[in-house]
């Protein structure tokens, strides 16, 4: 026996590589176009062809299926997309996933990209060093792909040849000759690879390299991509344990459709095994399942077999060519069925998942953003803003809490009961202030654009002060705490100058709301706005300071009312400020974005 150890850590290894390929391949096209993917899915329509366009299109970019998916997990998780649109663009997601097995079929044998990759990388490298960060993410494109066509490569070279070590392999050949028991295992076994994996891709690289040494046979090959089919769902499902009952529903459609497609082949999978054979002949000329039949009988066929019983080149591209036109059929076949069914699949998982009503809004929970769903740095972003914008309505509900309490009698159990709500939300506000920043810091970990990379530290800007926000409505409540202790009344036209402060202040909170909901696209007149309304209640606080001067020397109110009184109107300048800190976040979370 010639297969050492060393060669089964070094088999090992090229499958890492050929994994790590295909991560930094994926996140460097998902840097490339991270806008124009979020754009592409966030103004996704309601038409279903549509949808099931961009699924193909947009996972045939990425080349990765997982990754769209769990995107599509994260729009509907974040409210950019209904459950209807996700199924659709899932559906189409099954078809894209199919273009990177078609690459590496296609050059697994044919040619020999690995001889090609020194040179690749000599290009791709230095495009690191480039300032562009358009040209630094396409050079790690390249690397990506060299690596993955490079581990393809060592894998190869380091699987243990079957006509050389027969024993090594006798375990897999006492379970290919039981019939429908051997689909089924190897059904199984595509599954689990593929869940362990994480990557179909790597699934289908393991099972070419199977068939094309002649350990399985064709028909084999095809129940492990079909169970692959199955275990690439594990990583939406992954992604949504955190979120939303949206995005768990989108999950389980993905499974459902899945799963369901699978289990409808597997009955009919000896047939369906057939036509693709059938298909790939007349694309091809050879039908790989007669590569099969010649492999089981021995037969001698200079076209198929080598003389030492293995397959010819021909041979090895007719199996890659019927092992990535397999996946392409199923998928193709389960879509043109499904996509009629769309609405009635929609019912179908929200039958399974039911919503459970309860009001939250006094709950401490974030709605659009989970630790889970992390797989794509560059489009995580959306879900933080819209996780921001939640967050400042909250903190306006804090600001009309305080306005009320300064009108509300000391004696009223309503003042008790709102002070104790206001209270409760300051701690609330502090809560999601640590989890949308820690939950920042966790995406800008992963691999970001420059401009990914500047909007991140916007948005921890603008956490920081809407959190600020939410600490000078508590401290209005806490003012008034102690002017009552002390009894200190307000004077009617003390209160109307309160109220005009505070009417300025709350117009400035509508409008800075308005800016965060839009924040892709910060509308310039409400930025214009916003500097404005901040100026009058600087004007006014001046104002207000001089006149308060003025009364309490005319004895028109005594001292204490006085400062109280500028207490509030200082505490309401102080919003103000932090209002506008907002607003220049968000200027600054896109000042690069157009500049590069």
């Amino acid at each position: 026996m010639n297969y050492s150890i060393i060669d089964f850590i070094s088999l090992l290894g090229a499958v890492c590589l050929f994994l790590y390929g295909m991560k930094v391949m994926s996140e460097g096209l998902q840097k490339v176009a991270g806008d124009r993917l979020r754009n592409i899915l966030g103004a996704m329509t309601r038409n279903r062809v549509a949808g099931v366009l961009t699924g193909i299109a947009i996972t045939a970019l990425i080349q990765s299926s997982s990754a769209s998916t769990v995107m599509v997990v994260s729009f509907v998780n974040a409210g950019l997309m209904t459950l209807q649109q996700a199924m659709a663009v899932i559906f189409g997601a099954n078809v894209g996933t199919t273009v990177t097995t078609w690459i590496i079929s296609a050059f697994s044998f044919e040619v020999s990209i690995s001889d090609y990759s020194i040179l690749l990388l000599a290009v791709g490298v230095p495009m690191l060093f480039m300032k562009k960060s358009g040209y630094k993410s396409f050079g790690e494109f390249l690397i990506g792909f060299c690596f993955l066509f490079m581990g393809l490569d060592l894998i190869s070279r380091y699987v243990p040849n079957l006509q050389e070590n027969p024993q090594m392999l006798e375990f897999v050949t006492n379970y290919t000759q039981l019939g429908v028991g051997s689909v089924l295992i190897f059904f199984v076994l595509g599954i689990v690879v593929t869940m362990v994996a994480q990557s179909s891709a790597a699934t289908f690289a393991i099972t070419l390299i199977m068939c094309s040494q002649g350990w399985i046979s064709f028909s084999l090959g095809c129940a492990i991509i079909l169970g692959g089919n199955i275990g690439t769902t594990i990583t939406p499902v992954l992604a949504s344990l955190s979120g939303n009952l949206a995005a768990k529903r989108t999950a389980m459609g993905h499974v459902l459709f899945n799963v369901l497609g699978s289990i409808i082949a597997l009955c009919v999978f000896h047939p369906f095994v057939e036509l693709v054979g059938d298909i790939t002949k007349a694309c091809n000329g050879i039908n790989p399942l007669d590569i099969s039949k010649a492999q089981e009988a021995g037969l001698a066929d200079s076209t198929l077999l080598n003389p030492k019983g293995g397959l010819t080149s021909a041979a090895q591209g007719c199996i890659a060519f019927g092992l990535a036109m397999f996946p392409t059929v199923f998928n193709a076949i389960n879509l043109m069925i499904m996509i009629w069914f769309t609405k009635l699949y929609v019912k179908i998982v929200c039958w399974i998942m039911p919503a459970h009503h309860k009001d939250e809004e006094e709950d401490f929970s974030l709605k659009f953003i989970g630790r889970g769903i992390l797989s794509a740095s560059e489009l995580n972003i959306t879900q933080a803003q819209k996780e921001i914008y939640l967050y400042g309505q909250r903190v306006e509900r804090m600001l009309n809490m305080a306005r009320e309490l300064i009108h509300t009698d000391p004696s009223d159990d309503n003042y008790t009961k709102t002070y104790s709500r206001l209270e409760k939300y300051e701690e609330i506000s502090d809560k999601m202030e640590i989890e949308i920043g820690s939950y920042l810091n966790k995406v800008s970990e992963g691999r970001l654009s420059p401009e990914g990379k500047m909007r991140i530290a916007g948005m921890l800007r603008i956490i920081s002060e809407i959190e600020s926000i939410a600490d000078g409505c508590f401290n209005v409540a806490k003012t008034l705490g102690r002017k009552n202790q002390i009894q200190v009344k307000f004077d009617e036209p003390v209160l109307k100058e309160i109220d005009t402060m505070f009417d300025l202040v709350s117009d400035a909170m509508a409008n800075m709301l308005g800016i965060l909901k839009e924040m892709e696209t910060p509308d310039g007149a409400l930025v214009v706005k916003a500097y404005n309304r901040e100026r009058e209640i600087n004007n006014l606080r001046n104002k207000l300071r001089d006149a308060n001067i003025f009364n309490i020397n005319n004895k028109s109110y005594d001292y204490q009312e006085g400062i109280f009184f500028m207490d509030l109107i200082g505490e309401a300048e102080k919003l103000g400020d932090y209002m506008i800190n907002v607003v220049e976040g968000v200027k600054h979370q896109f000042k690069t974005a157009t500049a590069v």
